[in-house]
């Protein structure tokens, strides 16, 4: 079926069904035009929190719908590819967790979104990449065990005087960034200005002119008096870049950054799912109950 025709009755079926579609911003090009919103994953908790509507359509992966579905318990909760999958999500157990935490009793656990709903359930509060920083920082206790992801552990552990014990756990797109990539985008884009994300290896990091989440580097674009930039993360965020910062000159550091999952969601899948309500996300109620505490205690920083 032409795009147009499918983009009309996804747009039919969604005001029929008063449904939101929620999309992340590694999404297809033609995933992130059919949005009711598109950003990174604290703006699509706020969304799936706050946003009228009887069911979500969630245009990521399976912990994104997971998070809506805890959130919003009283609406319909679509994961449009159900086999989108977050690798760093299963990189941690919640078996695993509980262990983590007898051997540090007196650790806070700071739970990265990128989490199944059992490990949510077992940690005291959730972050994401725009705000691990502030959410370390907010804790009472002075050691922290962060999960899963290392790097974005790490970056955190940067800015804060609190002991970080990180897990080993990466991003299978971010953490394969090397810097022989950074030193040929340097070479080939002398003038550009290097922006990567913080789940980035450390010598990445260093190496970046800026360190910012999907949304913050949009941000970060499209106010800057630069033209120029490279851009380390996944490669879909060159669309809202080309979209939202028009005149700027992105660059892609790597063009192999592609999550694999991330691009499983077609037009198909989100018409199909609003045919059928199916797949739909749920989250048996004991699980959700302890997870919600931990992703309301981050939604709740100002």
């Amino acid at each position: 079926m032409p795009v147009t025709s499918l983009k009309d009755e996804i747009l039919a079926l969604k005001r029929e069904r008063d449904a939101i579609i929620l999309v992340h911003n590694y999404q297809l090009p033609e995933i992130q035009d059919i949005a009711d919103l598109c950003g990174d994953s604290l703006e699509l908790s706020r969304a799936a929190a706050t946003m009228e509507g009887k069911v979500i359509v969630f245009c990521g992966v399976d912990f994104m719908a997971e998070t809506a579905a805890i959130l919003s318990p009283e609406k319909t909760v679509l994961l449009p590819a159900p086999d989108a999958c977050c690798p760093m999500a299963q990189m941690i157990s919640a078996e695993e967790l509980r262990f983590a935490r007898a051997r540090n009793p007196d650790a806070a656990v700071v739970c990265y979104v990128n989490t199944t709903a059992e490990v949510k359930a077992e940690s005291d509060i959730c972050c994401t990449s725009s705000n691990a920083i502030k959410v370390v920082n907010s804790v009472e206790q002075d050691r922290v065990i962060f999960v899963p992801d290392r790097n974005l552990g790490r970056y955190a552990a940067r800015f804060t005087k609190k002991e970080v014990l990180p897990w080993e756990g990466f991003c299978i797109v971010h953490d394969q960034i090397t810097p022989a990539q950074v030193a040929t985008a340097r070479q080939a884009h002398p003038g550009a200005v290097l922006l990567v994300h913080p789940e980035c290896r450390p010598e990445i990091i260093d190496l970046a002119d800026h360190v910012a989440s999907t949304s913050g580097i949009i941000k970060y674009v499209c106010t800057s008096p630069k033209q120029e930039f490279i851009i380390g993360t996944e490669v879909g965020i060159l669309h809202r870049l080309t979209k939202e910062c028009p005149g700027k000159k992105c660059y892609p550091l790597s063009q192999a950054s592609v999550c694999r999952n991330m691009k499983k969601t077609d037009l198909t899948t989100v018409r199909d799912a609003l045919q059928t309500l199916r797949p739909r996300i749920t989250v048996p109620e004991a699980i959700a109950d302890r997870a919600r505490r931990a992703i309301e205690r981050m939604l709740a920083l100002p």
